[in-house]
């Protein structure tokens, strides 16, 4: 099965520059990787702002980090010409979009694996079918990952996983029990309403600090969120936390309320409990929770335009998002086994 001896020394570069999410999905690969050839060392690009999320990550031997945004196409070349260097015998590009697609055509690598769907890709030496069938529920984005190597290890899963240190678990160290709740989203058909937040955090148990999170950009949101609240204790964490220090919090909450977005993913990385709420997204997509404790929660009106794309929408195109219309009663009803 394997076309590679197990005990050989190779070098694999994997590709993800991404966002974190795709990037917190990838790490299964890498994982897997360095368990079936565990004298070899496993590399990965990944876009500037994502490297963090590397951290502590003992199958990770080098981080290497484009910059898409400044100078995208100078960029590039200096990123081949990085890869080149480095004379990997492997690469692994999991995306498939053309600027990677001319990384892994020109890394200099003897086996360039990646999906049939990129636009480079009869430039690689293994194409693996990009299967989206929102039939079948259950296959995951991991899935369809871990199908790059399928061939050079075997089709078992793997989990995704997050490495933070005993200094981010003090430095996110509550006095009681809290909840964590995330809000923002980049897409406004992937956000729960502004309104049902709050309505879900007034109902939240007072003997818990409700800790709101996310990046710099929902500083701002998250207070817009807690000035309308009563709950006693709440704190607004956004935009203060590292990833680890994020996934630290994370996995030691009573529970993690989310969007459809990358926070899900760091729970699923830590194993923490959580509860996503899914909108104009679905989960046959396969972004759905991996964390022992998980629950998806959607709406209960009968949508015939839901989903209404891959990704999120500026705003609901029929402009009911009534997707978003997710009872507060039903999240906290998922709660009762807590």
């Amino acid at each position: 099965m394997h076309n590679i001896e197990s005990n050989s020394q190779r070098k694999f570069l994997v590709i993800q520059t991404a966002f974190i999410g795709d990037v917190i999905l990838s790490l299964p690969v890498i994982s897997k990787l360095k368990r079936f050839y565990p004298e070899s060392s496993v590399d990965i690009l990944v876009r500037k702002g994502n490297e963090s999320l590397l951290e502590n990550n003992p199958n990770v031997n080098e981080v290497i980090v484009f910059d898409k945004r400044n100078q995208k196409y100078r960029n590039t070349i200096k990123v081949i010409n990085t890869i080149r260097k480095n004379r990997y015998d492997v690469v692994v590009n999991i995306q498939r979009y053309a600027t990677t697609g001319l990384i892994t055509a020109l890394s200099g690598a003897n086996v360039k694996i990646g999906f049939d769907k990129n636009p480079l890709s009869v430039f690689y030496t293994k194409k693996i079918k990009h299967i989206f069938d929102t039939n079948n529920k259950n296959t995951h984005e991991v899935h369809r990952n871990l199908s790059l190597i399928q061939d050079l290890t075997d089709s078992s899963f793997e989990m995704p996983k997050m490495y933070p240190s005993q200094k981010d678990f003090e430095i996110v160290k509550l006095e009681k029990p809290y909840f964590c709740l995330l809000p923002g989203s980049v897409w406004f058909t992937k956000q729960y309403p502004e309104n049902k937040w709050v309505e879900l955090m007034n109902e939240l148990p007072n003997n818990h600090t409700l800790v709101l999170m996310g990046g710099k950009g929902d500083k701002d949101y998250c207070q817009q969120i807690i000035d309308q609240c009563t709950h006693p204790d709440v704190q607004n964490k956004a935009g203060e936390l590292s990833f680890n220090q994020s996934a630290a919090i994370m996995q030691n909450a009573t529970m993690n309320f989310v969007n459809d977005s990358a926070p899900l993913h760091i729970c699923s990385a830590v194993n923490a409990p959580v509860r996503a709420m899914f909108c104009s997204t679905i989960p046959a997509f396969g972004y759905f929770p991996l964390s022992k404790d998980s629950k998806v929660l959607e709406s209960p009106h009968k949508l015939d335009c839901r989903p209404c794309g891959l990704h999120g929408k500026k705003e609901c195109p029929k402009g009911h998002f009534k997707c978003g219309d997710i009872p507060v009663s039903i999240i906290l009803d998922s709660l009762q086994t807590l």
